[in-house]
C-alpha cells in the first residue's frame, strides 16, 4: 500500500494498494490475513436507508457533487448515484473515524457502475481513505466496464504509524489536475452499492467518567467536576448565565489502569460544550453542540475552538450568534433560535479567513469574540499568533499587532469594511471586549516570547509577562492604539493553582445581577485527577471583577473558592438532574425527547454511569420554613435494588428520604419518596446505592413538592329538631395561634365569620325547612396565614340523618 500527501494543487501520482493492482489484473490474491473480528464498520453500505451516513467528499474546497438515491441497485432497493462531480475525488464518503485502527487489516468490498454514453469503454475507480490534512491512501482499485457492475474486493492494512483520529472512506476516479478539460473521461456519473469494510472493531472506548471529586464541596471553582471545558465565554439571558466552551473532554481517554490520558489533541475538537446557571454555583450541563465536521451544523469547517456568543434582534427576531475558531486559519459563525439552539449555518464558507480585508497578515485568524454596542452596531475581535517577520525584533515582541477588530453586518454573519489593528502589548490571542460606563475594555492573552516574537527581547516596563491577561481601555470600539494599555488584569493561573496549571489562557467578562464577572480556565480538574503532571485538559473558572474609582480594573486573584452564590436554589419545580453544585463518579449523555425544564427546543440530558457510592449535590437549596413533603425523580432502572438517598449538608449527612428505584429495568418511570425534616436552607446530596459493579440507573429530572400547610381547626356537625323542623348544626373551633376567617357551608345555606380568635368557635344552625334530613356533609373553610404565607384549609365533616315529629 502506498501513501502520499495531496498538495494544495491536488498534484498526485496514482497509488494503489498492492492487492488492488493484483485484482485489477485478474490475479487471485491469497487468503486475506486472519481478522481479529468480522465486523462491518460501514453503516448503511447497501443504501437501504437512503443516503443516511453518507455525504460527498469535501476534503478540498474544490470538491463537490450531487448525491442521490437510485433504484438501479446491484442488490436490494437502493444504490447511491453521484452526479455533477467537480473533481476526480468528488464521490460518496463515509466517516470511519474511531472505527479503524492503525496496524489492523481489513477487507473492503463494494459494487460500482458507470453508464455515460460518451465515457470510455473501461474506467478505473479507487476506494480511498483520507486520514486528515493532505494524507490520502488508495486502498483498493477496480477497473469497470461501462454499463456493468464491477466489484471492489481486496484487503488493506493500515500502517502501525498512521494516525487514525480522522479516517474517511470515499470512492473516486484517478486524479488529474484539470478534469474539466475532458469531463466524460474524468468526471462521469457513477453508482455505488453494497459497501463493506470488514475487520476488527475498535476496542470499547476508554471511559471518560471522572471518578474523583474534581470540584470539592464548598468550593465554587472549577465550575464543574464531571467534564472539562476551556475558553469559556459567558452570555446572560433571562436570568441565567450560559457558558460556551471548547470541548476538551472530546479527546479525553484515560488509561483504565493508570487513569492518565494522552495529551489533549486540539485537532480532534469539533464540538462546543454548554452549561448554564441561575446562581453561579449550581450548573446545568446542556451537552455539546456538534458544530464542525461531516455531521456538524457547519460541515465545511473542521474544528470549533474558543467560542464567543452574542444575541441581537435581526428583522424583528431575536437570534443568538455563536462564533468559533475553525482551527488557526479561519473563524465562523452559526445561528441559534435560543441560547440552546436549535443551531443552523447561514453561511457556506468561513466568516473570517484570508479574504477578510485587513486580516491578510494575521497568522492565526481565530478566537472570534463578538460585541454588540449600545447603538446596535456589532463588532468582532479576532486574531493572534506570530508577529510579522517584517517588523523589527523588539517591535515583534512588544507590539506584534496580530489582533484585529472589524465591524459586522446587521445580519451578524457578514463583515463590513476593513479590519483595524489592535496594538495590544505582547499580544498572543484571546481578544475580548466589554463596555462599562461608556468606556470600552479590551482584554487579551499575552505571548511567551521565542523566535515567533523576535527572540530574546526585553519587554517594555509595565507590559505583561508570559501567559498573562492584559487589558486596554478606549473611548471607541475600533480604536486600540498601544497608548490605551492599562495593565495586567490576571496573572498566569499557575501563580494561584501551582505546578501543572500553567500555559496560555482565554477569558471573557459578563455582567450579572449588577456585578461584573471574569471567566478563565485552568487545568485544575486535570490536576486533581493526575497530580502535578497534567495533560492539557482545562476547566472553567469565574471570579468577580471589581473596578477602581478611575475605571481601571483591580487585578483578579484566582481561587478555588470562586464567587458567591447569588441566590438560593429553588427546589419546587421540575429541574434537570444534570444540575450539580458538586458530583462524584457520574457522567451525562443526551437522550431523545425534550428537556422538561428548558422546553422542546433544548436538548435533553440524563445523568448516567451511576455506580454504588457515586453522588451528586446541590448548593444552598431553600425549602422554606414549612419544608418539603416529597421528592419525585424520573429514572430508568438498569439493575434491581438501586436507591437514591437524600442527605442534608454532607455526603455522609442524615438521610431524610430514600427513593427506591424499583421500576421495571430499562423503562423510564417516576418514583416518589416522602421526606422527613427538610426545611430551611441546606446543601442537598443525592447519594446512590445498589449492587456493586453495575450501572444502577439513569436520572432525567427531579422535583420537590412543598409540605402541605394546614390551619388547625376542630370541626363537627350534627342534626337537631326545633319546632318540628330538622336543623343541621355546624361548629368549628380555631386551634391556630392567630385569628382566622371561618366559613360554614351546607346545602341549606352558609355563614362566614371574620377574625375568629384563637380558641374561639364559629357556630351556625341551618334550618332544612323539612321534618327530616338525610345523612350528609358540611364544609368548613378556614383562611389565615402561616409564617407570612396565606393559607386556605378546607375540612369536610359528616352529620347523621334526623327525623322530627311523630
Amino acid at each position: 500500500m502506498e501513501q502520499r500527501m495531496r498538495r494544495a494543487t491536488r498534484g498526485r501520482v496514482a497509488a494503489l494498494a498492492t492487492v488492488g493492482l493484483l485484482l485489477a489484473t485478474g490475479f487471485v490474491a491469497p487468503a486475506a490475513p486472519v481478522q481479529a473480528a468480522d465486523t462491518n464498520l460501514v453503516v448503511n453500505g447497501g443504501f437501504e436507508d437512503g443516503l443516511a451516513n453518507w455525504f460527498v467528499n469535501n476534503g478540498n474546497a474544490t470538491d463537490g457533487a450531487q448525491l442521490s438515491a437510485t433504484s438501479d441497485a446491484y442488490s436490494g432497493a437502493n444504490a447511491a448515484l453521484v452526479t455533477s462531480r467537480t473533481t476526480t475525488g468528488s464521490g460518496p464518503m463515509q466517516d470511519l473515524s474511531g472505527k479503524v485502527q492503525a496496524g489492523q487489516a481489513y477487507t473492503l468490498t463494494a459494487r460500482i457502475k458507470y453508464e455515460n454514453e460518451s465515457g470510455p469503454a473501461t474506467k478505473q475507480f479507487f476506494a480511498t481513505m483520507h486520514y486528515g490534512g493532505g494524507t490520502y491512501t488508495n486502498l483498493v482499485s477496480v477497473t469497470a466496464t461501462k454499463g456493468q457492475w464491477a466489484q471492489f474486493n481486496g484487503t488493506f492494512t493500515i500502517p502501525a504509524t498512521q494516525t487514525v483520529s480522522t479516517a474517511r472512506l470515499f470512492f473516486e476516479t484517478p486524479w488529474t489536475s484539470t478534469p474539466s478539460t475532458d469531463p466524460a473521461l474524468h468526471l462521469m456519473d457513477f453508482k455505488l452499492d453494497d459497501v463493506s469494510v470488514i475487520g476488527a472493531a475498535p476496542p470499547a472506548p476508554a471511559s471518560k467518567t471522572i471518578e474523583v471529586v474534581g470540584k470539592l464541596p464548598g468550593e465554587h471553582n472549577p465550575l464543574i467536576g464531571h467534564k472539562f471545558g476551556a475558553d469559556g465565554f459567558g452570555l446572560v439571558h433571562d436570568g441565567r448565565v450560559y457558558m460556551y466552551m471548547t470541548n476538551d473532554t472530546q479527546g479525553y481517554a484515560p488509561n483504565p489502569t493508570t487513569g492518565v490520558s494522552p495529551g489533549i489533541n486540539y485537532g480532534d475538537i469539533n464540538q462546543i460544550t454548554v452549561i448554564s446557571s441561575e446562581d453561579l454555583v449550581n450548573w446545568t450541563d446542556h451537552g455539546e453542540i456538534q458544530v464542525a465536521g461531516p455531521n456538524g451544523v457547519a460541515p465545511f469547517t473542521a474544528n470549533s475552538w474558543a467560542p464567543g456568543i452574542t444575541k441581537k434582534v435581526v428583522n424583528g427576531v431575536e437570534k443568538f450568534f455563536l462564533y468559533y475558531a475553525n482551527g488557526g486559519g479561519s473563524s465562523n459563525v452559526i445561528t441559534g433560535a435560543s441560547p440552546l439552539g436549535p443551531w443552523t449555518s447561514e453561511r457556506t464558507s468561513t466568516l473570517i479567513d484570508g479574504r477578510t480585508p485587513g486580516a491578510e497578515t494575521v497568522a492565526w485568524k481565530f478566537d472570534p469574540a463578538p460585541f454588540v454596542d449600545d447603538d446596535g452596531q456589532p463588532y468582532l475581535y479576532f486574531g493572534g499568533g506570530p508577529a510579522s517577520t517584517s517588523m523589527p525584533p523588539a517591535e515583534r515582541f512588544n507590539n506584534p499587532k496580530n489582533i484585529r477588530a472589524i465591524a459586522l453586518g446587521d445580519d451578524m454573519v457578514s463583515t463590513e469594511g476593513t479590519a483595524a489593528v489592535v496594538d495590544a502589548p505582547v499580544a498572543f490571542e484571546a481578544g475580548h471586549v466589554f463596555k462599562r460606563q461608556g468606556r470600552y475594555y479590551f482584554s487579551y492573552s499575552s505571548h511567551f516570547g521565542g523566535n515567533d516574537f523576535g527572540g530574546n527581547q526585553q519587554p517594555l516596563p509595565g507590559y505583561p509577562g508570559g501567559g498573562q491577561i492584559g487589558y486596554m481601555i478606549s473611548d471607541g470600539p475600533m480604536s486600540w492604539p498601544k497608548e490605551t494599555y492599562a495593565g495586567v488584569l490576571f496573572p498566569n493561573q499557575s501563580q494561584f493553582f501551582g505546578a501543572g496549571t500553567g500555559g496560555n489562557n482565554h477569558q471573557s467578562v459578563f455582567e450579572f445581577g449588577g456585578k461584573y464577572y471574569f471567566t478563565y480556565h485552568a487545568p485544575t480538574l486535570n490536576k486533581r485527577i493526575n497530580g502535578n503532571t497534567t495533560q492539557g485538559y482545562r476547566s472553567p473558572h469565574i471570579q468577580e471583577l471589581t473596578f477602581n474609582p478611575d475605571g481601571t480594573i483591580q487585578q483578579v486573584v484566582g481561587t478555588y473558592e470562586g464567587v458567591d452564590q447569588v441566590r438560593d436554589f429553588d427546589p419546587y419545580r421540575v429541574f434537570e438532574a444534570e444540575t450539580f453544585g458538586w458530583s462524584k463518579g457520574v457522567a451525562t449523555t443526551k437522550v431523545d425527547g425534550s428537556s422538561a425544564q428548558f422546553g422542546g427546543a433544548a436538548p435533553n440530558l440524563v445523568v448516567r454511569d451511576i455506580d454504588n457510592g457515586d453522588w451528586t449535590a446541590l448548593s444552598s437549596v431553600s425549602f422554606g420554613d414549612n419544608g418539603a413533603q416529597n421528592l419525585t425523580a424520573r429514572v430508568r432502572a438498569l439493575a434491581a435494588g438501586g436507591q437514591v438517598q437524600v442527605r442534608l449538608d454532607d455526603v455522609n449527612g442524615p438521610v431524610v428520604g430514600t427513593v427506591a428505584v424499583d421500576t421495571p429495568v430499562g423503562q423510564w418511570a417516576e418514583v416518589t419518596a416522602e421526606l422527613d425534616g427538610v426545611s430551611g436552607v441546606h446543601d442537598v446530596y443525592f447519594t446512590y446505592t445498589g449492587p456493586a459493579g453495575v450501572d444502577l440507573f439513569e436520572i432525567d429530572n427531579w422535583a420537590f413538592a412543598a409540605a402541605t400547610l394546614d390551619l388547625p381547626v376542630t370541626a363537627s356537625a350534627s342534626t337537631r329538631c326545633v319546632g318540628g323542623k330538622a336543623y343541621v348544626t355546624v361548629q368549628a373551633r380555631n386551634d391556630h395561634d392567630a385569628p382566622v376567617g371561618i366559613t360554614l357551608e351546607t346545602p341549606y345555606g352558609e355563614r362566614s365569620f371574620a377574625a375568629v380568635a384563637p380558641g374561639a368557635n364559629a357556630y351556625q344552625s341551618f334550618n332544612t325547612r323539612a321534618v327530616s334530613v338525610s345523612a350528609g356533609s358540611a364544609t368548613v373553610r378556614v383562611t389565615g396565614a402561616i409564617g407570612g404565607q396565606d393559607v386556605t384549609t378546607v375540612h369536610t365533616v359528616q352529620h347523621p340523618a334526623g327525623t322530627c315529629g311523630g
